[in-house]
């Protein structure tokens, strides 16, 4: 952009931030068709918007990426893109590019190049969203889940066809699962659209999948939650998506959510904890169990403490999610004011303010001492 600042990724293909992978797959696809400098021949402004959509699918078409780019923004991705070079390279195989360049290109030049029936179709990735405790993201967990899947027709045995039948050859691209069209000095490729790339079609259906070759269950699953895993932590299962057609099944991917807990709060790996203490306690001194994740532990409380006053239990907070180290456990002192002071308890109070004097209240006597040079 003009002033240096790049978008925000999912803005520039126009998917919101929960977006599926094979949205944001749809989303690319339908601005790269729009603004492909083959399509915009000496456009500048074109190529350098085809550069920031291309730049932003790399990132948010990796499972990998897409999580560093949720939780750190550009800073977290910096340098992972490959367009800053210049020129359109990287949409060969190996690439977040191949499996859509060629419907891209098929539909500049009017036809759209198929991946055809030797390729056969992926199927669609899947989200899970998954809500577990603090401790378990803590420490990790394993979960099983339910999640839906196309299982193969025993009936027809996946063919889709009535049992004592069988798919006929297409009649429209002839068994080849696609159709060749010509424009110009090119000639591309589009999968059929009659048999979807399959080369063959169901007449006669089966009664059970309906010609699809497949019927809707559901199977349960075992997932290993992570140590250190935080709210907007995606996990991948390969493989466990949509089933393909002819080609690999998607991925199943697990957003997690991690619930709010009475007594903790997560800041990175550290972990938060605020204990209130008595006045006379803050005052005189005391030993208090303090909750942790591993259990309780004894910890002393020296005598003159201040409300706010943070102590730091090394080791007791949250696992790092890359395997190594850990954080600490911070400790917030919250010194409760006594309240319905009976006659006696105020007298006493009383007597002590009137034989302590300013000069045992340092944190009030630093105050006033500032106040005193600010105003003077």
């Amino acid at each position: 952009m003009a002033n240096g600042e790049k978008r925000d990724y999912y803005e520039v293909l126009g998917v919101h931030r929960n977006a599926s992978e094979t949205e944001i797959k749809k989303a690319f696809r339908k601005v790269a068709i729009q603004l492909h400098p083959d399509k915009n021949p000496g456009d500048k402004v074109s190529e350098e918007k085809f550069k920031e959509a291309s730049e932003a699918y790399e990132i948010l078409s990796d499972a990998q990426k897409r999580a560093q780019y949720d939780q750190f923004g550009h800073a977290g991705v910096s340098g992972a893109g490959g367009f800053s070079g210049g020129g359109f390279g990287g949409f060969g195989a190996g690439t977040p590019f191949g499996d859509i360049f060629g419907d891209i290109f098929g539909d500049i030049f009017g036809g759209g190049a198929g991946r055809g029936r030797t390729q056969g179709r992926r199927g669609d990735d899947l989200l899970y969203n998954m809500e577990i405790r603090f401790e378990d993201a803590a420490f990790g967990v394993e979960k099983k889940i339910e999640v839906p899947f196309a299982k193969r027709c025993a009936s027809c045995n996946g063919s889709g066809s009535k049992p004592g039948t069988e798919p006929k050859v297409c009649p429209t691209c002839r068994g080849a699962g696609q159709v060749r069209y010509q424009q110009g000095f090119f000639s591309v490729s589009k999968t059929c659209g009659q048999c979807n790339g399959e080369g063959k079609v169901v007449s006669d259906p089966c009664p059970d999948c309906h010609g699809k070759g497949s019927i809707k269950d559901t199977k349960t699953l075992s997932v290993k939650i992570p140590a250190g895993v935080e709210t907007g932590s995606r996990l991948k299962v390969t493989g466990e998506g949509g089933q393909g057609k002819g080609g690999p099944n998607g991925d199943l991917y697990v957003a997690i959510n991690v619930k709010e807990h009475a007594i903790f709060q997560r800041e990175d790996n550290n972990v938060i904890c605020e204990i209130p203490i008595s006045f006379i306690q803050a005052s005189l001194g005391c030993e208090l169990e303090v909750p942790t994740l591993d259990g309780k532990v004894s910890m002393k409380i020296p005598d003159g403490t201040q409300s706010g006053k943070i102590y730091r239990l090394k080791g007791k907070g949250i696992p790092s999610l890359q395997g190594y180290g850990r954080g600490d456990q911070l400790v917030v002192i919250r010194i409760e004011t006594p309240t319905n002071l009976n006659k006696k308890q105020k007298e006493l109070l009383e007597e002590f303010a009137k034989i302590s004097g300013e000069d045992v209240h340092p944190m009030k006597k630093g105050f006033l001492d500032k106040v005193m040079d600010f105003i003077s």
